[in-house]
């Protein structure tokens, strides 16, 4: 019997309880997410800065999560999630509350620092909660859960624009980092308050010898082969770093793009153009738990990747008002595909998932490399045109999501629907031992019958 428990395991009542603590941690990070795109905008008229060098924040927050991701898994394999979560917390408040200094004297450079201290601190955050919320439950309605946990990332990510545009951009303070200080420090306060409540909570440790007993019970056992062929994990990397590449190029200069279009659109009305974006991606995220409850999440990833691609291109060369509607359509249809990702990545992965979830966290570094290339590109050229960098991203992504849909019709044909591996396997396993207790009965029967002939002969 393996030690400690998987999500079937839990009441009803600590199922909830732990679904909506590590939900809480989804909020957190959205919301630094969220400020990061307005402040790379706002930076460039501040520092007098260039597109390229003013998206140096992102290339130090999503760096940090291609640095610490590996570390951050290594560590809740030998201490827990919850410790991992203490950990992640605490780096979140450190970086936030060096915000502060680094407005007063104003340091590009110390922002820049401060974002990679936060970036490690969030990749660490990401690591537990999303492993865990993929882990708390069947396998069937993972990607599911984590698409709803992430849908309150999507409603702290619009929060933080709509508090820039109101306050960044407006009067005196489009020149002044004050209100970037306070800002800062209520973020810090936040993670000290969440540090100290699960400090004081009871989170129930799912872990990875019980998920790995789940599969091998029903005769589930590729978690036996080395992490280095878990193949599935490993190109889920590959189009979780290409995904979320695009995705930060998409939002970094949105506020460019927008304010560039020439349809009587200024940067104060783009910040806040770009909060309705985030709202359009949340409402993805909650209309995306729906259809997951019934699509094959591989199939839906596939359809939701080429309409990325579409509107992607739609964006870099549709005029005017045009361009803004495709920017809000790839919003709408970049909603699933990373918490999808991520569950595709790392289903049933046994005494490898914590692992491979560090491995697909990794996948968000890809957010440091994508917004200076097309940073270049709107330098040299257009902000529109510089979206065919993203392009490449959901090209690969939706190269990986149909070679899943592929994989799994050559195993076990088409699916449209979703299913539970383990459970299907489970009720086929009972189905033949019920068939073989019949066959041993019919068979006693037979032999009893041939004895009494002989006798009575």
């Amino acid at each position: 019997m393996a030690d400690g428990l998987t999500g079937a395991d839990l009441s009803r009542k600590q199922w909830a309880f732990a679904f909506s603590l590590v939900t809480s941690l989804f909020f957190t990070w959205g919301f630094a997410y969220g400020l990061l795109d307005v402040l790379n905008a706002h930076f460039q008229t501040i520092f007098s800065i260039g597109k390229t060098k003013s998206t140096l924040l992102q290339l130090a927050y999503f760096g940090a999560y291609l640095v610490f991701a590996p570390f951050a898994s290594l560590f809740m394999e030998r201490y827990g999630y919850k410790k991992g979560i203490h950990l992640g917390l605490t780096l979140y408040s450190l970086g936030a509350i060096f915000f502060w200094p680094s407005a007063v004297y104003r340091a590009y450079g110390g922002f820049v620092g401060c974002t990679f201290v936060i970036g490690c601190g969030l990749s660490c955050l990401e690591v537990a909660a999303n492993s865990y919320i993929s882990v708390l439950g069947t396998p069937k309605y993972a990607a599911a859960r984590l698409n709803f946990s992430q849908g309150f990332q999507g409603v702290a990510s619009f929060a933080g624009p709509m508090i820039a545009s109101r306050w960044f951009f407006q009067g005196k303070n489009a020149t002044s980092l004050d209100t970037v200080q306070w800002v800062y420090l209520a973020v810090a306060g936040l993670g000290l308050v969440l540090n100290v409540l699960f400090y004081f909570c009871t989170l129930p440790e799912i872990t990875q010898d019980a998920l790995a007993q789940e599969m091998h019970e029903v005769g589930m056992t590729n978690d036996k082969d080395p992490f280095w062929k878990q193949y599935r994990c490993i190109f889920g990397w590959v189009a979780q770093t290409a995904y979320v590449g695009a995705q930060v190029a998409v939002a970094s200069l949105a506020v460019n793009f927008l304010a560039e279009q020439g349809v009587g659109i200024d940067k104060p009305l783009a910040s806040q153009l770009f909060s309705y974006c985030q709202i359009t991606f949340t409402v993805g995220r909650f209309v995306g738990v729906v259809l997951l409850n019934w699509i094959d999440p591989a199939l839906l990833l596939s359809f939701f990747a080429v309409a990325c691609c579409a509107f992607s291109l739609g964006v870099a060369y549709g005029p005017g008002v045009s361009g803004v509607g495709c920017l809000f359509a790839l919003f709408f249809f970049e909603s699933i595909c990373y918490p999808v990702i991520f569950t595709l990545g790392t289903k049933n992965l046994g005494r490898h998932t914590k692992r491979g979830s560090g491995l697909i966290v990794m996948g968000v570094g890809g957010g440091a490399w994508f917004p200076p290339a097309a940073g270049s590109i709107a330098d040299r050229d257009t902000t529109a045109h510089s979206y065919i960098v993203p392009f490449a991203g959901y090209v690969a992504m939706a190269i990986y999501a149909a070679g899943i849909v592929i994989d799994q019709s050559r195993k076990g044909g088409f699916r449209f629907r979703t299913i539970d591996e383990i459970a299907q396997k489970r009720a086929q396993m009972e189905k033949m031992e019920k068939a073989q207790q019949r066959g041993g009965s019919d068979s006693d029967l037979d032999k009893k019958g041939s004895e009494e002939f002989v006798e009575s002969v």
